[in-house]
């Protein structure tokens, strides 16, 4: 029998097929940036900021990457470690200078600030004062050196606000892959056992039974454990069922040049990092560190040869994590210029004490590192992908 002929307007009429290019280029243009981008930019930050001492050029590195933290941090429970990390920071520059004024400083200074009671040391502890003048050459000394470690402890921070742990460790490669899912499952366990210990602390208040000291420890801790020790059984066997621990069979030749390249590529990120926070391996400390990288990488990718596993709509690397990842690295790469060909600027002078001058070119490629805040996506526009 046909179907009887229905009107365009009416009730049931087909809907308009969805357009494939349309759908994708929603999907792209509301796709996250990659968490690594995110990582990698907040890093070049943080070198940038062993490049230099000069107080405006580090304040104005904390104020690009607060900007961006306020800007483009998702609504989530990990974006609000940022404060923590600022406090720490803080918490870092004080004690840096508690530590100038109480142990003093070899560095020598005209202008006394205050004479303390210094405290006579036996003959061994020579180099080591306790009290003593403190100058104003030594408290600014140290501010320079505690601000610019307070600078990188706070883009670290900036990195933990803005990429999720989940995506991070789900874009691990192959090679890394049992530990990825180790620090995932030990990064949901631990707010299981938070919320067991205090779902059972609540318990017993309401039944009039203590909950603190040695006896209420003892009398919520085991009911905590018993239960954390069932949930590791329960995901042991649902990893065994799903073959987890699974590897391909691979040549012994690819095995040894996985772990040589690895080696030696990590022995290599290490020297080169080292070069680069220090003055005198800024020479060898780049082609270093890069040597290290791509060989690191090789490893790694010959290593993904040993799991053969798929990922459920893997994070890539779109433009706009492409351009988030070089406006980091080019405020590493622009600040570590400047401080080859003009370091008076980027290390203003302590002895004797000089005011420290804002650098224009420096202070324009500290600027460069706002562009993720306007390419990428807002919050809320964002989709989290699920992990």
């Amino acid at each position: 029998m046909a179907e009887p002929h229905r009107p365009q307007g009416a009730r049931g009429a087909a809907r308009p097929a969805t357009h494939g290019p349309q759908t994708s280029n929603r999907a792209h243009h509301r796709a996250p940036t990659h968490p690594g981008a995110w990582w990698l930019w907040s890093l070049a930050l943080g070198t940038a900021a062993t490049r230099t001492t000069n107080p405006l050029l580090l304040a104005l590195l904390i104020t690009v990457s607060a900007y961006v933290v306020t800007a483009r941090r998702p609504h989530t429970p990990w974006s609000r470690s940022y404060g923590a990390f600022v406090k720490l920071a803080l918490a870092v520059l004080l004690v840096r200078l508690v530590f100038a004024v109480a142990l003093g400083s070899p560095l020598p200074g005209t202008h006394t600030l205050v004479t303390l009671p210094e405290v006579p040391l036996p003959a061994w502890a020579q180099g080591i004062r306790l009290g003593g003048e403190v100058t104003a050459e030594t408290l600014v000394f140290a501010l320079y050196d505690g601000l610019k470690l307070a600078t990188l402890l706070i883009c670290v921070g900036a990195a933990n606000a803005l990429a999720g742990p989940t995506r991070l460790l789900k874009s691990l490669p192959g090679a890394l892959y049992e530990t990825g899912v180790a620090v995932v499952v030990a990064l949901t366990f631990a707010p299981h056992l938070i919320a067991d210990a205090q779902r059972l602390r609540a318990a017993r208040r309401l039944r009039g039974r203590p909950d603190k000291g040695l006896r209420g420890l003892l009398q919520v801790g085991l009911p905590v454990l018993e239960g954390a020790l069932e949930r590791s059984v329960a995901l042991a066997a649902a990893m065994d069922a799903r073959g987890y621990g699974r590897t391909a069979r691979v040549p012994r030749a690819v095995r040894r040049t996985t772990a040589a390249l690895t080696l030696g590529g990590l022995l290599g990120v290490c020297a080169g990092t080292y070069g680069l926070l220090t003055a005198e391996g800024g020479t060898y400390g780049l082609p270093v560190l890069l040597a290290g990288l791509a060989a690191a990488l090789a490893g790694l990718r010959l290593g993904g040869r040993r799991s053969p596993r798929t990922r459920y709509r893997p994070d890539t690397w779109n433009p706009r994590s492409c351009l988030v990842a070089a406006s980091g690295a080019a405020v590493a790469a622009l600040l570590a210029l400047a401080a080859s060909t003009d370091p008076a600027a980027l290390h203003p002078g302590v002895v004797p004490l000089v005011a420290p001058t804002l650098p224009l070119w420096p202070a324009a490629a500290v600027l460069l590192g706002l562009l993720p805040a306007f390419v990428t996506p807002a919050p809320e526009e964002s989709e989290e992908k699920p992990s």
